[in-house]
């Protein structure tokens, strides 16, 4: 299937999923992860309308922005490791898995002007999955405040990979209120409007649950 079949029936997805949430689905972005598939594949996601693309290794990331440039806005999605920071901040616009001070410092050093990062939340309490325990968020945001590169521009987490809707919700919920209470601080650096949760499996729910962010892989540009 081309990436702007596939796009339609996500985008229709979307617009289901907004419509039982009473939502307007212009809330919500739609990444393309690219981190499995070709330099062409993305391009050809990038023509079909797609300008969000989401890598989660560096080399895989500073190979498809030498090609594709500021024909995308770029999304740093998985762990990045502190010695590999200055390989991407500065094509960057949203690092999605900020777990940790010493990674924030970095991006701090590095970056050439404040980054949009998304805290990682480990909701679901998984051994096999990084991020913050839910109890740690709030004090994080506050120790963010001596860093004039990092905005706190939202969370993410990973749902459990499960077809149990209610364990997904409950997931999905947790980290609303948590954004909730990081908005509640009235951080000037810190809007917090953001969730990026909800991948191919699980889109549905998380839109419906408050996404405007979802991660999407395989359901639109493939393996």
């Amino acid at each position: 299937m081309s990436v702007k079949e596939n796009l339609d029936r996500v985008m229709d997805s979307i617009a289901a999923a907004c419509k039982a949430a009473d939502r307007n689905p212009e809330e919500v972005k739609i990444i393309a992860v690219t981190k499995y598939v070709s330099i062409d594949r993305a391009a050809e996601a990038v023509d079909a309308g797609i300008i969000d693309l989401g890598e989660n290794r560096d080399e895989g990331l500073v190979e498809k922005w030498g090609h594709l440039g500021d024909k995308a806005v770029w999304h740093y999605i998985g762990t990045l490791q502190t010695r590999k920071v200055k390989n991407v901040i500065d094509k960057i616009s949203y690092l999605h898995s900020l777990d940790r001070l010493s990674l924030a410092k970095e991006v701090d050093k590095r970056a050439a002007s404040p980054v949009n990062c998304l805290i990682q939340v480990n909701v679901s309490g998984e051994e096999s999955k990084h991020g913050l325990e839910p109890d740690s968020v709030l004090d994080f945001v506050r120790q963010l405040s001596e860093f004039h590169n990092i905005r706190v521009a939202g969370l993410m987490t990973m749902a459990p990979h499960t077809d149990d809707e209610k364990v997904l919700r409950n997931c999905f919920r947790k980290l609303k209120t948590l954004q909730q209470e990081v908005q509640e601080l009235k951080l000037d650096y810190a809007p917090c409007s953001e969730l990026s949760m909800g991948m191919s499996n699980d889109y549905q729910v998380a839109v419906e649950e408050g996404a405007t962010m979802v991660r999407i892989g395989t359901a639109l540009v493939g393996k």
